[in-house]
């Protein structure tokens, strides 16, 4: 989901039995045979913060290419349209792979203005293995549970722990789901998303993706382009580097948001006490990690746990308050109870994590081909950490279970594509998780579309939390599918808004909208 990457070479064994997954043509496939599919019944299931919300569920194809063999079932919600003025199903996702849409269409919904969203039926998705749809993935409950062993594979022996790690979890899926894992993918979900515009009887859909949602929706628009009535994409993944560049390539970008942190910090020194020099800053806080790796703070957070902790603030930088305090009270206090609260606020996985997870690895893993040579990977990824070593051996662990998956890989979609009606991108110009060079791509492949640019803007995920300049952008072309059209790289451009201050009594919150967001994104979005 990310780029900047070295190109993948050769020396990697691929696995043997590869297949296309889409014709050399891209042409869309063949759906009429699950064109009876059942209306959704929907029910209601409205929570607190979105009492409008509707459920339902769908049946739909194991295989997509044997209609009528093995369903599973796609749990669903709606926030009903009310407006006279009907603009049919708008279908959100906010990313992973592996993130749950169900409540995401409430979020939606209420961060529009209210006369756009009431035109549109907002349409949420568990996708394919995820949450509430069945079956509902998960390889080894409890994978991530502290204390890891260090991810940066030091000596022999933490290096064979890792890799015993992730080879189990791999194994794992194998074994428990050996029937399924061929079918978790991106262009399984894509045609799922087909089936519910069938079962929606919409003849043409809307679509709004976040993140990995980015590239479900260049793909369903690849494959279905004549399904498409208005497409939106923000924070974007590059294409051109699925799933093992885009991955290295993130890791600068992660490095790059972990010093802007440190300079934060160094700008309020008065508060936290760390110093006036980033690099100083910078040096404290690999201190903190290699005493955590021989101490665990209360026995949960060592130094893989510390980067899991860390992590967040390259999405998002409303979290660098409490990251910061957390920081500055371990090193200037010697206190780790702040840290360990952080770490199970933003680092720890609970099974819903364990579930995204299970489908984050399921789909990439599937999805395109990556290195079978374990010295591939340590070529590569010692490669990275010798210039960005903040996230370069927790990234390579976390992706490392498709070095040994028990399936075979498909092509990625090449998703250039000149029959859509205009789209809608947004890329924040210093997004770590999906840097800015794969904003510029789909801009590039994707004909006649428009890119939005935060000037400065370092969050992953940038509309509906509090920038109206791009929000105004969005609810026009929502509104009547007008899109801004300039002259250069970008066809608008909005500045970013203003990093956070320290924390107060009054600001010590994580309830604004772009928190809200960033808990739909996730840590690995």
């Amino acid at each position: 989901m990310r780029k900047r990457a070295a190109v993948l070479c050769g020396a990697a064994i691929v696995v043997a039995g590869t297949f296309t997954a889409v014709p050399a043509d891209a042409g869309t496939p063949q759906s009429a045979p699950t064109a009876f599919a059942a209306r959704p019944t929907w029910k209601k299931c409205g929570t607190a913060d979105y009492p409008t919300l509707q459920c339902a569920s769908l049946k739909v194809p194991l295989d997509h290419a044997h209609p009528r063999g093995r369903q599973i079932t796609l749990a669903l919600s709606r926030v009903p349209h009310t407006a006279k003025k009907y603009q049919g199903p708008l279908l959100v996702n906010p990313g992973g792979p592996g993130g749950s849409g169900l409540t995401f269409a409430g979020f939606i919904a209420s961060g529009l203005p209210k006369a756009v969203a009431a035109q549109y039926d907002v349409i949420g998705f568990d996708p394919r293995g995820v949450g509430k749809s069945k079956p509902a993935l998960n390889c080894k409950p409890g994978y991530f549970n502290p204390v890891r062993p260090d991810s940066v594979p030091s000596t022999p022996a933490i290096e064979k722990a890792n890799l015993e790690r992730v080879k189990s979890f791999a194994a794992a899926c194998g074994r428990k789901y050996a029937s399924v894992l061929p079918y978790i993918n991106t262009i399984s979900a894509v045609q799922d998303m087909d089936s519910i515009r069938r079962a929606l009887g919409a003849k043409r859909i809307n679509y709004f993706g976040y993140s990995y949602g980015t590239y479900l929706g260049a793909v369903y628009a690849k494959l279905f382009p004549h399904q498409v009535r208005r497409l939106v994409l923000d924070s974007i993944v590059d294409p051109t580097g699925v799933w093992y560049d885009d991955n290295l390539g993130q890791d600068y970008a992660f490095n790059d948001r972990h010093r802007a942190l440190m300079a934060w910090i160094a700008k309020y020194d008065a508060t936290y006490k760390l110093g006036t020099d980033p690099e100083k800053i910078e040096a404290k806080w690999y201190a903190m990690r290699a005493a955590l790796a021989k101490k665990p703070a209360d026995g949960k957070v060592g130094a893989s746990e510390l980067e899991d902790t860390f992590i967040p603030g390259g999405y998002y930088n409303g979290y660098w308050p409490y990251l910061a305090e957390a920081f500055a009270a371990y090193v200037n206090g010697k206190n780790a109870d702040p840290l360990v609260d952080v770490y199970e606020d933003f680092g720890a996985v609970d099974a819903s994590g364990d579930n995204g997870y299970s489908i984050y690895t399921s789909v990439q893993c599937r999805d395109a081909s990556w290195p079978r040579d374990w010295r591939q990977w340590q070529k590569d990824n010692w490669a990275v950490y010798e210039k960005a070593p903040f996230m370069a051996w927790s990234n390579a662990w976390y992706n490392a279970p498709c070095a040994f998956w028990p399936t075979g890989s498909l092509k990625p979609v090449n998703i250039a594509n000149g029959k859509l009606p205009p789209v809608l991108l947004f890329q924040a110009t210093n997004d770590a998780a999906t840097p800015y060079e794969g904003g510029a791509t789909v801009h590039r492949l994707l004909a006649g579309s428009s890119l939005v640019v935060e000037e400065g803007g370092g969050n992953h995920g940038i509309t509906l939390s509090g920038n109206t300049c791009l929000d105004k952008y969005l609810a026009t072309y929502l509104t009547d599918g007008r899109v801004p059209r300039g002259g250069g790289e970008a066809d608008a451009v909005c500045k970013a808004l203003p990093d956070p201050k320290p924390l107060t009594a009054k600001a010590a919150s994580t309830s604004s909208r772009g928190a809200a967001l960033h808990r739909y994104l996730g840590a690995r979005g």
